[in-house]
């Protein structure tokens, strides 16, 4: 079945959906992104979503093209018209077409806005939650300026690759001995009662489902540590787990070929994933 899309105030189906080739989002990847998990047919921290990409837009000094109702008017019209009971919604907003290709830009062009549906079930029953990630560090060479959801996305695509060809499931980039984060996750470590994860900075995203995890995990009496962590630190911690809006909780069992803990899923980020999706479930719009 053909998607119906979203294209700068148009429903179209996706086979007649275009984007000028001058576009800055194409030639420059100057454009920021947000996607927002569907659950039951309803969208998964949406006002979250909604708050970081007003910042990205601002750290970048675009206009945002529309209100945050009217992003939650699309967002459920696209679920409906491609009847998502388990995916994902994408968003993506460029500085446009400025007519010509340029480094400078100036004023009064129009910004390019595109949402899509991606339907994928089993998120919330995914199976790798029962068994874990194995990741594999790698050197973090991304720009200065990470806590920006821009659509520059080579670097941790290739750390995705890199993983695949070395039979894992992912990559967490590093600087210095220290982990930043996941190629598409923030990063946490476990010892005792006591969660341990990188603090926002410029150096990392500043992840909607982060957020959230962090709160419910202070509600359930967990210690929070807010500080860098060495990858021979994680290798010997008693757990480890990644957050995003699309894997939610995800356990974390191997880091360069070392087991993590009994090298299984661990008990807190077991309880974090019931917790999370428990409680992003009864708030879902």
């Amino acid at each position: 079945m053909t998607r119906t899309v979203y294209v700068n105030g148009q429903y179209l189906p996706e086979t007649e959906a275009t984007v000028s080739i001058f576009d800055r989002g194409f030639l420059m990847a100057d454009g920021v992104y947000e996607v927002t998990s569907v659950l039951n047919g309803k969208l998964i921290d949406f006002g979250g979503h909604v708050a970081r990409l007003q910042r990205s837009l601002d750290e970048l000094e675009m206009d945002n093209p529309l209100s945050a109702d009217e992003w939650l008017a699309v967002h459920r019209e696209l679920v409906a018209l491609n009847n998502v009971t388990e995916g994902m919604v994408y968003l993506q907003v460029t500085r446009g077409n400025p007519g010509d290709r340029d480094f400078a830009w100036g004023p009064g062009v129009a910004p390019t806005v595109v949402l899509f549906t991606q339907a994928k079930a089993g998120l919330a029953d995914n199976p790798q939650a029962k068994i874990g990630l194995r990741v594999i560090s790698i050197p973090d060479i991304r720009w200065g300026r990470r806590d920006i959801k821009t659509v520059q996305l080579l670097y941790p695509s290739m750390g995705k690759m890199m993983a695949k060809k070395a039979g894992v499931d992912d990559a967490w980039f590093t600087e210095d001995g220290h982990v930043t984060e996941g190629t598409s996750n923030n990063a946490y470590i476990v010892k005792g009662n006591k969660i341990i994860t990188r603090p926002l900075s410029s150096d990392i995203l500043h992840g909607i489902t982060r957020a959230a995890v962090l709160r419910f995990a202070k509600e359930a009496q967990f210690e929070i540590e807010e500080r860098l962590f060495t990858v021979e630190e994680a290798q010997a911690a008693d757990e480890a787990f990644i957050t995003s809006a699309s894997a939610f909780v995800m356990p974390v069992v191997e880091l360069d070929g070392a087991s993590i803990g009994t090298g299984k899923p661990g008990k807190v980020a077991a309880r974090m994933r019931e917790i999370y999706l428990d409680e992003m479930n009864k708030a879902a719009v």
